[in-house]
């Protein structure tokens, strides 16, 4: 995990571009041409090969600034993922429902997908 911004076309998995590796954050991003140059129009943490926590987006921010790379102060798009802990389903919360859309069960309140078996660390 060494905060590296790592691109690859729209429909490629996440899983794939890292190598397999652990990452710091994964989602989808784009850009737009402002001016003379290129910046981040929207960023989001939609990535179910790592189902990443919100709180990542300061990863992502660093990896941007570090090739001074304009973007957004926070994702565009959040997605809330979240293990269950009846079925061990990966689920994204939606509308602040914490209710499995698998099994029915109350989902955590706090990130857990790394809690994952340790042969399957991702959703």
């Amino acid at each position: 995990m060494d905060g590296v911004l790592r691109l690859a076309p729209r429909r490629s998995e996440h899983v794939a571009c890292a190598n397999g590796e652990r990452v710091l954050s994964a989602g989808e991003i784009s850009f737009i041409r402002e001016a003379d140059r290129w910046v981040v129009d929207e960023v989001s943490n939609q990535s179910t090969g790592y189902c990443p926590d919100v709180v990542s987006w300061p990863a992502v921010a660093r990896a941007l600034d570090a090739i001074e790379l304009g973007h957004p102060s926070c994702f565009t798009h959040q997605v809330v993922f979240r293990r269950c802990p009846g079925c061990r389903e990966c689920a994204i919360v939606r509308e602040g429902d914490f209710i499995c859309v698998f099994c029915g069960s109350d989902l955590p309140e706090e990130w857990n997908v790394d809690a994952a078996p340790p042969h399957d660390r991702r959703c």
